[in-house]
């Protein structure tokens, strides 16, 4: 605890912040890797697959069962298509009501990226800025290492800031890859739905 808040010290104030930030991109890539853990399981998928196969064939009583209890935005919008038909309005307007589950926290993830290395610069700036004014202050330097500690100190923050940004880059990538593949398995089912009302 006292090396965090030695490290939380030598950075500045902005460290605030950043920790603040690093601790919420954590918090919101767990929350979204347990989501996808749910969506793009096998069995889920398995699932998806048997109500595709039930959609072209016509069988709601069999797509009915296996959506009963499916609390998944395939679920809920497979629900829906039963419900009110698998017309383009309606598919339409389903996977708009599922894609705020699908995209959750996707806003957040991408402005922890662009903020933290630039929360870092500012607190790279601000500490230089103390570096020269102490330099300044003194007509003769008399310790160096007074300055070049100063500058050290300040760079902390731009690495700090760059890592929480590296750190949430590659996750948020990663759901934006899953989020697109989720709408398109949405999409092959209201085709499957829509065949299925066709025949």
């Amino acid at each position: 605890m006292q090396d965090f808040i030695t490290f939380i010290d030598k950075g500045g104030y902005v460290m605030i912040p950043l920790f603040i930030l690093s601790v919420l991109s954590v918090a919101l890539i767990l929350e979204r890797c347990w989501f996808w853990f749910l969506v793009g399981g096998r069995g889920s998928l398995g699932r998806l697959a048997k109500l595709n196969a039930c959609f072209r064939k016509g069988d709601t009583t069999g797509a009915k069962k296996i959506v009963k209890n499916d609390g998944s935005p395939y679920g809920a919008i497979a629900n829906t298509l039963l419900d009110d038909g698998a017309s383009d309005a309606v598919a339409m307007g389903a996977i708009e009501a599922e894609r705020p589950r699908i995209d959750r926290f996707m806003v957040a993830l991408s402005t922890i990226i662009t903020a933290s290395p630039l929360l870092g610069i500012l607190g790279t700036v601000v500490g230089i800025i103390q570096s020269f004014k102490l330099l300044g202050a003194q007509e003769v330097l008399t310790d160096p290492s007074d300055v070049a500690g100063g500058i050290a100190a300040a760079l902390l923050t731009t690495a700090f800031g760059l890592i929480i940004a590296l750190i949430t880059l590659f996750p948020y990538m990663l759901f934006r890859g899953w989020s697109s593949r989720a709408i398109g398995r949405i999409e092959a089912m209201i085709a499957a739905a829509q065949q299925g009302d066709s025949t």
